[in-house]
Formats: C-alpha cells, sequence, structure tokens
C-alpha cells in the first residue's frame, strides 16, 4: 500500500557530498528543509507552454514509435503502438508536463541532482475524473524519479487503485465464443458509445429503406452508453462477449531490460526502455471498451474477425477510427476487403484532440472548416474527405421546443420554488473535478451579476457521473439550479433554454444551428470551438462577460446572429440519407467519385420524441 501522507508530497533539496540530491517527502516535514523545496501540488500548477509540450509529444512519440513499436503486435499484424496510440499519447503528454514543470522550476533547473522517490509509492496511477468509465492516467512523481534513474525497488509500478482493478478483472481467462446468430449484413457498424448510437442508427435506417442490410455491434461496458432497439426490421443489434473487455494481463515484451537508448526532454535524458516500461501498465490494465487491456484486444481481434467472415459486408460504418476499438476496426476490415467509412461524431480542434491520426476510407465531416483539418489527419492512401453534415442533427427542426421548456421549468420548480424569468442550459462535458468547479463558479457568479432572474441547468455528457454536481446545488446560494436526467442531457433540452453555455460541447453546434445563444465559457487559454468566430457564440473569459451577455438577451425579441453556419455544420435535415448514398455508391462504384451534395435540396426532418424532454436515445 501508499504511505503517501495525507498532506501530500513535496519536493526537497539536500547535499550529499557537496552534490545536490533531490528527495520526495511528505510535505509536513517540509518545514524542517534548510534548503530549496515545493510543494509537488505547487509544482503541478507551474504552467507549462502548450506549443512546446505539443512538439515534445510530437518527437517522444516518434522515438517511442521507432524504438519498440515492434516488440508487440496482434496475431494478424496490428502493433501495439499502432492499436493503443491514444492512450500511450495521453500518458507521454503527463509525463512530459511534469517533465516540463520540473524543468521550469527554477531551483531544480540550475542545480539538477537525482531524485529519491517517495517509498512504496506507486510509479503510475490515475487522475481525477468525473467520467464514469473512462480512466484518467498519471505518472506520479515518483515515476518521474524513475524516469530520470532513480532506483525504486519499493515502488510498484502501479497505484493500489490500479492494482485493485487488475485484480478484479484477471477472473476471466478467454472471452465468450462468438454468438450463433450471424447473417450476411451490407453494413457493419460499430458503437461504444451512445453518440455513436446516434450517429449511425439514422444512416442503418436509411440505408434499411433502400433495402441494404446492417448489423450494429454495440461494444459498450457502460450500460448508459449502450444502443437502443432499432425499429427498422433490417438492422439487426449484435454486441460482443460480455467478459471481452475485463481481461488484464502481463505485457512481457515491453518489460526491457536498460540500454543506451533515450530520448532528450528539454534538460532531461529519459531511458526508453523505463519509458516503455511505465506505458506497459496501460496495456496490462482493464479500461472496459475505451481503453481495453492488450489481452483484451488481442481477443477482440479474433472475434472481429469471426464477425466479417461470417456477415462478409461490403462497408465497415464508425464513428471512431483513431482510438483503440476503432483503429482495430479498420484495420481488420482492410484485411476483409470492406470499404471504411468514418462519421465525424463531434466537434474537432486542431489542439483538443488526442492524436491527429484518421485511418478510414472515407470520412465524413460536419462542417467546411473540418474539411482541412480531416484531410491533413488522414492516413489511409486513397482517403476522401466529404462534408455531410451531422446525422443526428437531422431532427432538429422538429424538436418541440414548448415541451423542452416545460421539462426545463419543471425541473427548476421542484420543492415549491419559484420559476425563474430565463434559463441557461450547461452542456458539461467529464473533465476533472476542479476544471468543473472552476466553470460552475464562473457560470453561478456570471447568472447573480446578470440583469433579470436567471436559473440554470446542468446537464450532464452522457458519459458523466452526476454524483460531482450534488456540492454545486448546495451551494447555489438562492439561485434556481437543477440537474437534467442523464438520459435527456443537453441535446434533450437545449431548445426549451434561452442560452446554452459550454467550454466544447458539440451542443454548442446544436444550440447555434437552432438560433439558441450559445456562450462559450472558460479562461482565456481554455480551448473552445471557436464558435465566437463565426458569429454563432459569444466568448466569455470571466463573471463580467458572462452577465454582459445574458443581460444582452434579456429583450426576447432579440434575433439571432446571421451568419454562414456551413463552416461549422452543413444542416439540411439530409445528412443520413447523403452518408448512405455515400456507402451505397461506393459499394457499386468503388473507383468512381459521388457526384458533389445538391446542397438546396432540402430533406425533410423526422419529427422528434413528444413530451419531457427528449431522451439523447
Amino acid at each position: 500500500m501508499s504511505i503517501r501522507p495525507a498532506g501530500g508530497l513535496g519536493l526537497v533539496r539536500y547535499d550529499c557530498g557537496g552534490q545536490p540530491r533531490w528527495e520526495f517527502v511528505g510535505s509536513d516535514a517540509l518545514h524542517r528543509a534548510q534548503a530549496d523545496y515545493i510543494k509537488t501540488a505547487d509544482l503541478e500548477a507551474i504552467p507549462v507552454d502548450r506549443h512546446q509540450l505539443r512538439d515534445l509529444v510530437e518527437n517522444v512519440m516518434g522515438s517511442l514509435e521507432r524504438y519498440s513499436s515492434s516488440l508487440a503486435s496482434t496475431p494478424e499484424g496490428a502493433s501495439w503502438l499502432y492499436v493503443m496510440h491514444v492512450p500511450v499519447r495521453r500518458l507521454v503528454t503527463e509525463i512530459l508536463r511534469k517533465l516540463l514543470a520540473l524543468s521550469a522550476w527554477e531551483p531544480f533547473a540550475s542545480t539538477p541532482g537525482p531524485m529519491t522517490p517517495a517509498p512504496h509509492e506507486g510509479l503510475v496511477g490515475l487522475r481525477s475524473s468525473s467520467s464514469r468509465e473512462y480512466l484518467a492516467y498519471t505518472v506520479s512523481w515518483s515515476g518521474v524519479a524513475y524516469l530520470l534513474g532513480a532506483a525504486t525497488p519499493n515502488n510498484p509500478f502501479r497505484s493500489a487503485p490500479l492494482r485493485n482493478l487488475s485484480q478484479a478483472s484477471t477472473a476471466n481467462t478467454e472471452p465468450s465464443p462468438l454468438p450463433l446468430v450471424l447473417r450476411e449484413r451490407d453494413v457493419v457498424a460499430l458503437s461504444w458509445s451512445s453518440r455513436h448510437a446516434a450517429t449511425l442508427m439514422p444512416v442503418l435506417v436509411e440505408l434499411e429503406s433502400e433495402g441494404q442490410t446492417s448489423v450494429l455491434l454495440d461494444l459498450a461496458t457502460d450500460p448508459a452508453e449502450r444502443c437502443p432497439t432499432p425499429a427498422a426490421t433490417g438492422i439487426d443489434v449484435g454486441t460482443s462477449p460480455s467478459d471481452l473487455f475485463s481481461l488484464s494481463g502481463t505485457a512481457e515484451n515491453l518489460h526491457l531490460p536498460g540500454d543506451h537508448h533515450s530520448v532528450r526532454i528539454t534538460c532531461h535524458s529519459v531511458q526508453l526502455a523505463r519509458l516503455v516500461g511505465l506505458l506497459s501498465v496501460l496495456l496490462e490494465s482493464s479500461g472496459g471498451c475505451t481503453q481495453p487491456s492488450w489481452r483484451a484486444i488481442v481477443q477482440a481481434e479474433t472475434w472481429l474477425d469471426g464477425v466479417l467472415a461470417a456477415t462478409r459486408p461490403h462497408t465497415v460504418l464508425l464513428s471512431n477510427d483513431t482510438s483503440p476499438l476503432g483503429a482495430l476496426a479498420v484495420y481488420t476490415a482492410e484485411r476483409h476487403g470492406a470499404n471504411t467509412v468514418h462519421v465525424q461524431h463531434g466537434a474537432w480542434k486542431a489542439e483538443s484532440v488526442a492524436w491527429p491520426a484518421l485511418h478510414s476510407r472515407h470520412i465524413v465531416v460536419m462542417g467546411e472548416r473540418d474539411r482541412s483539418l480531416a484531410t491533413a489527419w488522414a492516413r489511409h492512401p486513397a482517403a476522401e474527405v466529404h462534408v455531410l453534415g451531422q446525422p443526428r442533427f437531422d431532427t432538429l427542426a422538429g424538436l418541440g421546443r414548448q415541451a423542452q421548456h416545460q421539462y426545463l421549468e419543471k425541473l427548476l420548480t421542484a420543492n415549491n420554488r419559484r420559476a425563474p424569468a430565463r434559463v441557461v442550459v450547461w452542456a458539461c462535458q467529464p473533465f476533472g473535478l476542479d476544471r468543473l468547479k472552476a466553470q460552475a463558479q464562473l457560470l453561478l457568479d456570471g447568472l447573480r451579476a446578470a440583469d433579470g432572474n436567471w436559473g440554470l441547468i446542468i446537464a450532464p455528457h452522457p458519459a458523466q457521473s452526476t454524483d460531482v454536481f450534488t456540492p454545486l446545488l448546495r451551494r447555489d446560494r438562492g439561485l434556481s439550479v437543477a440537474v437534467a436526467d442523464p438520459y435527456v442531457g443537453a441535446r434533450g433540452c437545449l431548445a426549451g433554454a434561452d442560452a446554452l453555455a459550454s467550454a466544447y460541447s458539440t451542443c454548442g453546434i446544436e444550440a447555434a444551428l437552432l438560433g439558441i445563444p450559445v456562450l462559450e465559457i472558460g479562461s482565456p487559454g481554455d480551448r473552445t470551438l471557436d464558435l465566437a468566430s463565426h458569429g454563432l457564440a459569444t466568448r466569455c473569459h470571466n463573471t463580467r462577460d458572462i452577465a454582459a451577455a445574458l443581460s444582452a438577451l434579456r429583450d426576447p425579441g432579440m434575433p439571432a446572429p446571421k451568419t454562414a453556419a456551413d463552416a461549422v455544420c452543413r444542416w439540411r435535415g439530409d445528412s443520413a440519407a447523403q452518408v448512405a448514398r455515400l456507402i451505397t455508391h461506393h459499394a457499386e462504384f468503388p473507383v468512381t467519385s459521388l457526384d458533389p451534395v445538391h446542397h438546396d435540396a432540402p430533406r425533410a426532418t423526422s419529427a422528434s420524441p413528444q413530451g419531457e424532454g427528449v431522451p439523447t436515445r
């Protein structure tokens, strides 16, 4: 067990034979220090240059590729670093962020020296996150010391929570066999998130109307992310074996003896064998469908091979081809000779993607501004990019605004409260707890300062735990604040709001398309969707900005800004039909390009569900 003190750790300098040495100690011992010291919490708060960090990540990932990509592969030849690139890259980013902070602290930068880790502290652990399932890995400061050459005989690679997670998921040996009811299908689609299902299902419905059969493979391990049962008879929904993503185990090939290969990171030299050893924790721990272990990936390849051999589709359709399951699916589909189509399910920003890579043959993006990004990120040698909008936005025009407003009013008048005159919906995302608290405080203070009587609806992200919002409800100090049902979410109530606030939720795009005023919130350095630059949102850095933006909306007759929204999302109500047309065209004529979309021929939109709130699925 870790003996990390409740008060945290500190880094303190002491001299050994005239040479500086650095040691991680309990912060309660820092007051006795006679030399330079800093609490690790303060060390982690040192800002780092984002551009430098991005360049370092690219350099380190390139070094890892050359050094270790051939160390482990699936039976069909997919490299561990190709499949697991996203979680590996995220952990590498965490490591580099800490190394940059260490380099920026002047006492260490001026007198670097050997580091002694905290006894028994795990080298790799977990950051706090409001996500129900996603594991946010990080390296401990003892892990940093290990990377810089420290001996760690008493430090396990995993923190106690990770060790417990691994022990809980090693009971199964091999996954269950293939399901027996597999028929030949024209299209195989993959989903492991409610956003994937909502994006892909309208396309499958359109394909079914054209006589194309399909099966949607539901790989979600979080029950809240599962696919709904389709109404169309030509669409099957299949699930992976229930124990597939619970497999853990040791990745022996990634535990290497020390050698002379290293990578330079500012003033530090990191031995690549040690770095690969730390990264092996990602492959040995099972994190469900979002971060499967290496054993799970190997078994998933065998299972998916069997599915494609039995169904023999002409197309594999998915909404994420970059994370482990998506990269593996494209790799497997290509071996089976199937066309691959990726439909963008969320907004992209160049600086916020985990890995700028898209592997599918055909890439469908929302708007014109995504075209250049997709073109730059495409890895397929014959990749084509198509601006066709977002299938799950097709029904936006049919949303029942009055029903949704009544749903918001019902939430805010619970416990005999008076309904506020105006309502803001906060489209949340599963950020870390500190960032969520900062955004909440920004919004609450802004609502108090704004003219008029405002209420706030907190709309959790579909993958987010709602428990993190309980403290906010206790500190609302008279404001009307409520939390929407996770199954409704921001998508199910934004049409009834007077304004929507978010950092970079795709719901901001939906609200803008409907003419709902959008507030892009966050400090000046925070990433947003940059809808403000298109005239589709107001950028709010602080409380005054939020108060001013909301006060300007008190006139209910204020018209929505007129702008060319196609840059952000092509919205005609026929995106699902256009994606279906793309799929069927390339099934019939694999080597010919499809005619450009006729943008002036809108399609009738489907009616949305009626009642209080519109479920996200």
